[in-house]
């Protein structure tokens, strides 16, 4: 299938970024489209390759070969991009996918094995032997070893420090290879004052009452997130709060029915998939993400922006920017106890005030810093300071 080209290229250095999906609903994709007018901004030509991608969203070459499952599509893809690269000239290739022909790796989604090994701690034994025996978690797992021993690969871009050991850890990546750029977020977007402007009439439109405690959870796959921990938590809380879950999932009707089994059904709101989550931080208290396994979420960093603290696990990349007791608490991802310890600590006051060190905590992680850090890492990879 012939590409379809969208755009035009533009001065500076040439770059190929590689993307297969747009999900207005995915903080992967919130963060390319961030960072493409970013590095845009300072002089960068970038050209997304994907499978699809929204119209009038920048330069992009569109590779939509026919596949049939998730195996099919990402094999497809990977080969798509592979082939149709080399015919064109890019100064370098930047993947946030798992191929092999790329100069630079975001590893955006951390590594494969580390998830796998964290989602076992709540599966069954029969769901573990299916994982184990699927072959798309098997495709995936050769692809993430073919990339990271890659001798064409320059670079891998690690949002945290989690994820940059399990790399030099499982794949003996020289430590030189393995850069540290963490994600950015929009102090102009995410505020404090978006409490005063939209918090009370979210709380409105959804029903919680105006002086309530308010926890948000933001992410789809409710598994990875801890949506079914923070239910449990929500209930042991010594004192009623309310909850707002954004995001999808395929069997959020179970997550439902665990709200209803507590007793809590009442206080939880289902939001859904949304474009914006803003609304939802301005009508919370604090933000509560208990997730298995997340190498570094867009959402905690857009909450600490807006002035919550946060709860998180241990496996959260977001923990490292966490000053236990300060801006947040952190406890292992299947910590009930522990984590309804913590929202028991977080009243209304108590969320002011920590979220005041949250907001300190990600100020210095904007867009133009983390442009300036892409474009550093570039000028040292096209001078052959690296690789």
């Amino acid at each position: 299938m012939s590409p379809t080209v969208r755009g035009h290229a533009g001065g500076g250095p040439r770059v190929a970024l590689v993307r297969s999906r747009f999900d207005a609903f995915g903080g992967a994709e919130r963060f390319v489209q961030s960072a493409v007018a970013a590095l845009s901004a300072r002089g960068a030509s970038l050209t997304l390759v994907t499978r699809r991608w929204p119209e009038g969203d920048g330069t992009a070459i569109v590779l939509d070969p026919f596949f049939v499952g998730s195996l099919w599509r990402d094999r497809g893809f990977a080969r798509a991009v592979c082939a149709e690269l080399p015919r064109r000239h890019f100064d370098l290739v930047q993947s946030h996918e798992r191929i092999a022909c790329c100069d630079v790796y975001r590893a955006g989604d951390g590594v494969h094995a580390a998830w796998l090994a964290e989602r076992a701690r709540v599966q069954a034994p029969f769901a573990q032997l299916v994982t184990a025996l699927s072959p798309h978690h098997r495709y995936l797992l050769r692809a993430e070893q073919a990339l990271f021993t890659s001798p064409r690969l320059k670079a891998v871009i690690c949002n945290s420090e989690m994820v940059r050991a399990e790399i030099a850890e499982r794949f003996a990546t020289p430590a030189e290879k393995l850069v540290l750029i963490r994600n950015a977020v929009d102090g102009a977007r995410f505020h404090p004052g978006l409490r005063d402007e939209l918090g009370a009439a979210v709380r409105q439109q959804v029903s919680i009452p105006r002086a309530a405690t308010v926890f948000a959870c933001v992410g789809s796959g409710f598994e990875r997130k801890g949506v079914g921990p923070f239910l449990r938590a929500l209930a042991r809380r010594s004192e009623p709060a309310w909850a707002l879950v954004v995001g999808r999932d395929k069997r959020a009707g179970r997550y439902r029915t665990l709200a209803a089994r507590l007793g809590i059904a009442d206080r939880v709101r289902f939001v859904g998939g949304v474009s914006d989550v803003r609304p939802y931080l301005a009508a919370s208290d604090a933000f509560v993400l208990p997730t298995l396994y997340d190498p570094f979420p867009n959402a905690a960093l857009e909450a600490m922006a807006a002035g919550l603290p946060v709860v998180t696990s241990t496996k959260c990349g977001a923990a490292e920017i966490v000053r236990e007791g300060e801006s947040g608490f952190v406890r292992d991802a299947l910590d009930v106890s522990g984590i309804a310890q913590c929202l028991d600590r977080l009243d209304p006051a108590a969320s002011r005030r920590l979220g005041e060190a949250a907001r300190e905590a990600v100020a210095a992680f904007t867009p133009d810093a983390m442009a300036g850090e892409y474009l550093a890492l570039y000028e040292r990879l096209l001078a052959g300071k690296l690789g």
